[in-house]
């Protein structure tokens, strides 16, 4: 069991008029909104640091917060390995299905959090897929915040993935570049996923085997947009094996699951960079699972 944890926002113009239990259940689809005049009956929800009613109308500006008890998170796995560490950088290999930063019904069952308990100062770069595993670079000081982030910015850092996909593509190198911006999900309100008018995107995928129909494939991504990976495959055609979300093409599947549910094959198999406070290069490397060894 956690301790809870308080939810806040201040609302927007577009929220204002709505009732508060309302426009808790536009924002957050998880509950109805009968469930969430329960929890404002229950003493759950504040408005500008007063108990809420229900019915009562919003105003632009006004902070709403959720004061959410305590629950029990769904069991996952807590390790993790330390791959690399100076006294600024430090680099791990997260597990399949544990969490990279909280999110949904998941606080302390995260990277961030056991990560924080044995380093107190790292602080996450970039996040992966909860059903994505290999490496997560931290910092540790502000230097190396500050150059961490420059390199995601001019593509300085290099991140390598290995995925399993469905199909097997045409040829054995090429590059994917649909734009990635957010498209409506019957659960969430709004996910990522391919779609015209969204941001500039690439990646570029080699393959490395095939087998029984799928091929194992490495992916580089010289930008970062969220499960890019995953979408892009998929827009070109080969979706990851067991994906839930995304169906050829880079859209949402008919039913789509939550993002991070889990099923596909994605390992972040190398990551190198130039170190943010000495320049020298680092070369990082997560040894990949069997279903993404090279036989």
């Amino acid at each position: 069991m956690n301790d809870g944890y308080e939810y806040g926002e201040q609302v927007g113009a577009a929220a204002a008029g709505q009732t508060v239990a309302v426009h808790l259940a536009l924002r957050h689809r998880h509950s109805s909104a009968e469930v969430w005049t329960a929890r404002i009956a229950a003493g759950e929800v504040l408005v500008d640091g007063e108990a809420a009613v229900a019915s009562a109308p919003l105003r632009a500006g006004q902070v709403v917060v959720w004061r959410r008890p305590p629950w029990e998170e769904p069991a996952v796995p807590l390790a993790f390995a330390v791959l690399f560490r100076d006294e600024h950088l430090l680099a791990v290999a997260k597990p399949r299905g544990l969490p990279t930063m909280p999110a949904g019904g998941f606080l302390t069952h995260t990277l961030l959090h056991v990560v924080q308990r044995r380093f107190p100062e790292a602080v996450a770069m970039h996040r992966l897929g909860r059903g994505t595993s290999g490496i997560v670079l931290f910092a540790q000081t502000h230097a190396a915040r500050r150059g961490i982030a420059k390199a995601w910015r001019s593509g300085a850092g290099v991140k390598h993935y290995r995925a399993l996909v469905a199909g097997v593509p045409s040829r054995e190198a090429f590059d994917v570049d649909t734009p990635i911006g957010l498209v409506d999900h019957p659960r969430l309100g709004r996910v990522y996923a391919a779609v015209r008018e969204g941001k500039r995107s690439l990646t570029h995928v080699r393959v490395l085997a095939v087998r029984d129909g799928q091929a194992l494939v490495e992916a580089t991504i010289p930008t970062g947009r969220p499960h890019q990976i995953r979408i892009h495959l998929a827009a070109a055609g080969h979706p990851l094996v067991g994906d839930p979300l995304y169906a050829a093409g880079g859209g949402l599947r008919p039913q789509p699951a939550l993002p991070g549910e889990c099923g596909y094959r994605l390992h972040a198999h190398r990551l190198s960079l130039d170190h943010p406070v000495t320049g020298a290069r680092v070369e990082i490397e997560c040894g990949p699972p069997r279903a993404l060894a090279i036989a």
